[in-house]
Parts: structure tokens; sequence; C-alpha cells
């Protein structure tokens, strides 16, 4: 750090000299705030260096846009400046209904990772799975894109082609894959009965009003056994999760007491915690809860805290692991920040985010060899080719035999 004159701080960019107060620099050299002002010299320096030699001429706020976007966009996968059209393209998305893919998102090493396909879209439907790496959209590579860039790129008119380029571990050669955009609407919630009186809930996104509708679909589940429902399957694979508030809700549908989910960050206000209050909407019914790696963050945050609570098994393969807060900071020209600020954590204090949810059974996904109907029904058509659905509807049923749980 190298030492200022107790009045100004001289620093020239190449649009002049500014005077800038060495106290709004330097409080105390004790204090962990202060600016680092060796690093403000160097960055002067690089800017003018840039601005003076390199081969293009390049605008000053184009420059510094740069310069914000490195500096947030290196903290985390999940933190980015985003432009007036990126902030655009983010509330777009929370609509819940745009032309596009049907795929949940992240950058990781310069490429876009697929989190996990939303069901019923072009992209689950196509295949693409958790863990993904997308290389190439149509004619342009990924690769040094910004994810909103990204974005911009797979959303599209309705009906209108795309094709991707597509890297699988296991897989020697890319996969090109051929897309035709829809409009993406989240479905929510579907449920049956299995066997006369096994609930199975699908939840493939945690919505505003989640909690309602999975409250609703138990209570016709309820309905639909004549009263004699004997135990809950929730599927949460490939969810990658959406509101806090609702995952707090459902996970509550089913606790009487105890802690949900804490989150602890930098400042006070990103130190929150959850309890449960004295309900059971399945009045303590075996349950068992269905993960993948698809399955993230608000998913993990129900399985965690029905799991360290003792309420439900865990099924299936270890989950994505993304349990970070972003908020939304946006400013006065339009353009915003997201910024990670706060981590979740189980109630026993497992960091989510570094380990994900292990099940209690883990169980991977495997092609099942069974015969298929010429009409199958929905329940057929659920257990079809589902390893997984299988074992859990076998596991759920030897503890309603044995009334042990």
């Amino acid at each position: 750090m190298i030492k200022l004159t107790k009045n100004l701080l001289i620093s020239t960019f190449a649009l002049g000299i500014y005077l800038i107060p060495a106290e709004r620099l330097y409080a105390d050299e004790q204090n962990s705030d202060a600016i680092p002002a060796a690093k403000i010299q160097q960055f002067v320096e690089v800017f003018k260096r840039v601005k003076e030699q390199y081969v293009d001429d390049v605008d000053d706020e184009i420059l510094f846009d740069y310069a914000i976007q490195g500096m947030v966009s290196s903290l985390d996968p999940h933190s980015s400046f985003l432009s007036k059209d990126d902030f655009n393209e983010l509330r777009i998305g929370t609509t819940g209904k745009f032309g596009g893919l049907g795929i949940e998102i992240t950058m990781e090493d310069g490429f876009v990772k697929i989190i996990s396909p939303i069901d019923d879209t072009p992209a689950s439907r196509a295949g693409l799975k958790s863990g993904d790496f997308i290389t190439k959209i149509d004619d342009t590579l990924v690769k040094g894109l910004t994810i909103g860039e990204a974005v911009k790129l797979m959303r599209g008119k309705p009906g209108s082609q795309v094709t991707i380029t597509v890297v699988r571990e296991g897989e020697r050669e890319p996969l090109i894959i051929n897309l035709t955009r829809e409009i993406i609407v989240a479905k929510g919630v579907k449920s049956e009965l299995l066997e006369g009186n096994i609930g199975y809930i699908r939840l493939s996104s945690f919505q505003s009003k989640s909690t309602d509708h999975i409250s609703t679909h138990i209570l016709k589940l309820k309905q639909d056994s004549g009263n004699k429902l004997k135990g809950l399957l929730l599927d949460l694979r490939n969810n990658p999760g959406g509101v806090l508030g609702s995952a707090v809700g459902i996970a509550d549908l089913f606790l009487t007491d105890g802690k949900i989910v804490f989150t602890k960050g930098r400042t006070s206000n990103s130190d929150l915690e959850y309890f449960a209050t004295s309900q059971d909407i399945i009045d303590g019914l075996p349950m068992i809860v269905m993960i993948n790696e698809g399955s993230a963050s608000a998913s993990e945050i129900v399985a965690g805290a029905l799991q360290d609570n003792n309420r439900a098994k865990i099924l299936g393969t270890k989950s994505y692991g993304k349990a970070s807060v972003q908020t939304i900071q946006e400013f006065s020209d339009g353009t915003a920040l997201k910024l990670t600020t706060a981590r979740y954590y189980t109630p026993s204090g497992r960091d989510i985010h570094t380990e994900g949810i292990e099940p209690d059974i883990m169980i991977k996904r495997e092609r099942n060899d069974v015969q298929k109907e010429n009409n199958p029904t929905e329940i057929s058509k659920l257990l079809l080719d589902d390893n997984q659905l299988v074992e859990a509807l076998k596991i759920i049923k030897g503890l309603t035999t044995s009334k042990v749980y």
C-alpha cells in the first residue's frame, strides 16, 4: 500500500486530473475497508495504456463496464453486473413465461453449465441433463460471453430453431442438438395416487404459490384414497429451485417444530433463521423426498430440512450444491448488480453450497427393462423407465407396513 499525503490523492485518468480526498480512501491503517491505493493506481495506469495503445478505439463507458463486469463475475458463477438489457432479460425470466429452451443455467469456466432442464420443455424432451456444458449456440462460441449474452442467444421467437453444441461427461464427442423454441411456462405441480394409497407429487420449480399448490394436491390425494393415504413421495429431481419463501413453506407443511434453514452473510440483514410451525399436513405419515444432481437451491433447502429433522428419507443421488443468496440492486441508470450476499445452511449447520445434500438411500437413475403396455395408465407411465421411483415406492410401502419410521 503506497503512502499518501494527508490531504489529497492525485489520480491521473486519460480524461484528466481527479482530486480525491485522501480521507475517503483511508480512515485508518487498520481499517479493513480501506481502498488499496496501489491497486487503484495500477488500474488507472492500465486504463490509460488501453486508451492510448489498444488497436481499436473503445468508448470510456464501455471500458468501465468491462472493468466492473470482470470484477463481479470473477467472484463466483452467480454474481454479475447487469446492463440495462441484461436486467430486462432477468425481469422477463422471472415472469415465468418467455420464448426459450427451458433450462436453468449458470456459468462455469467460461461455459454455460446446465443446472437442470425444466419439465415438459424442448430441453427436457431433447434429453439435456444436469451437468451438461453448452459450448456453442448456433455459430457463436460461448467461451467469453456473459451469461446474459448467452441467454439472449438461446431465447427467441417461439417456433424458431436453434442449434446448441453440448459437451457431456462420458461422451467422447460433442453432441449437436437442434431445438425449437417454445413459450416456457413452468408447470409447477402434478400428482398421482400410486397403488391406491401412496401419494406422489412432482414439483418442477418453486414459485410464489407453490406451498398452496402442494397443499391442494395433498388434500386431493387424501380424498382420492378415501382418506386412507399411507405415505407420500415428493419428487424434487431436476428442480432448480426458485422462491425461498416457498421452500420454507413447503418444508413447514410436514414439520411440527424445529429449524428449517438459516442464512449467513457479512451484513446483519443477511443472517436469517426460519422455524417450523405446529402443523403436519399428512400427520406424520412416512415420506420420501427424491433428489438428483439437478436438484438445487430451494430443493436442497426442503430436502435438508426434512432430513435433519428426521421427517423424511432422502432417495436418489447427491444434489447440485447451489445454495447461495443473490440480491439484485438496481442503479439509477437502469443497470443492476446481482451479488451473492449470503449462503443457506441446513438446520444442523451443513453448508449446502459446498456439500450439497447426500441421500440416505443412494440410487442412480437407470433404464428399466419394463414391458410397455399398449394403453398405459398414468401410473404405469410414471413407473416406466424410472427405477428410482420404483425403488422409492417399494421402500415407502415397507415403511407403511412395518410401522417403523
